[in-house]
């Protein structure tokens, strides 16, 4: 589409539109475009959205704490959930219990983000009053936190408001969970393939033939399987940087996602160059230090 007729409106004339796509920049050749863009982002310019006109970058500080928030706290409620449920499948594998738990991840696996976000605020918060409102990190509260990190959680503490700190962690309870459970599915699955592994290796064998207890048994195949499992969950975490989106839109949350997804709606494509840049360069830093990480804790891997 061209995003001159998006801002204009469907009623504005031809002479209006071809104003707007002049100022924008919009007639100039793609390739001149292309070197341009190029050359601001090597500044640190990542342009102007076309409709708020304000700095993309700036927004983009403002913005993304809130989503890198509720991605980490959905990943370590995904990875806790998940790794229980496949360690649990993958120690009674064949049993009643990997059964149940098998059944349970598939449950989670089908059923979308979206639609566990609307079943948890139907149950948590209409039905039981045991959740906020779904709006926003603060909600109608009139509670306002000077940002320092844009980790609201991080913010509150520093600020030393433990009020706001609860009242951050109960809004933060529905969009994570939302995320959280859904994900856990993912994390389930793999925990169980790599700890059956792991479970029937020879290392295994050996620790028990030398007496050691169950549980001892179970961390020593953990410990075995985990770099496959770190490895995943780094795949989700670029995932969950997207899958947000629809999330912090349902939750009214502030973020990156909600305000990319705005921003395909509307064809701003400055907003969205700078959304797709910044998911990319998390996701390639994470995957980094994840391979920082799997050198420290797998020796082998330097061969």
């Amino acid at each position: 589409g061209n995003p001159a007729i998006t801002i204009a409106g469907d009623f504005a004339s031809d002479a209006e539109i071809e104003k707007i796509e002049e100022s924008l920049g919009l007639n100039d050749p793609l390739s001149a475009r292309y070197l341009s863009y190029l050359g601001s982002v090597v500044r640190g310019d990542l342009g102007r959205s076309f409709f708020s006109d304000q700095p993309v970058l700036g927004e983009l500080r403002e913005r993304l704490p809130a989503t890198m928030e509720l991605v980490f706290l959905s990943l370590i409620v995904a990875a806790v959930v998940g790794l229980f449920l496949g360690v649990l499948g993958a120690y009674y594998r064949g049993r009643k219990v990997d059964k149940a738990t098998r059944g349970t991840v598939t449950l989670f696996q089908s059923i979308p983000d979206f639609l566990m976000a609307l079943l948890l605020i139907f149950f948590l918060f209409y039905l039981w009053s045991v959740a906020p409102a779904p709006v926003g990190r603060l909600g109608f509260s009139g509670v306002s936190v000077e940002p320092i990190t844009g980790f609201l959680l991080v913010d509150t503490l520093v600020a030393g408001d433990l009020n706001a700190f609860v009242l951050a962690g109960q809004h933060l309870l529905l969009p994570v969970l939302s995320l959280g459970i859904v994900y856990a599915a993912y994390f389930g699955k793999t925990a169980r393939s790599t700890m059956a592994t792991a479970l029937d290796s020879t290392q295994v064998e050996f620790a028990r033939a030398c007496g050691l207890s169950e549980w001892k048994v179970v961390y020593y195949a953990f410990l075995q399987a985990r770099t496959p499992i770190l490895t995943y969950g780094a795949i989700l975490f670029g995932a969950l940087i997207g899958g947000a989106a629809i999330i912090e839109t349902i939750f009214s949350w502030p973020g990156a996602g909600s305000w990319a997804l705005t921003a395909i709606l509307s064809l701003d494509v400055p907003v969205i160059q700078g959304f797709i840049l910044a998911a990319g360069f998390v996701t390639i830093t994470v995957f980094l230090l994840l391979d920082v990480l799997i050198l420290l804790l797998d020796p082998r891997v330097r061969i």
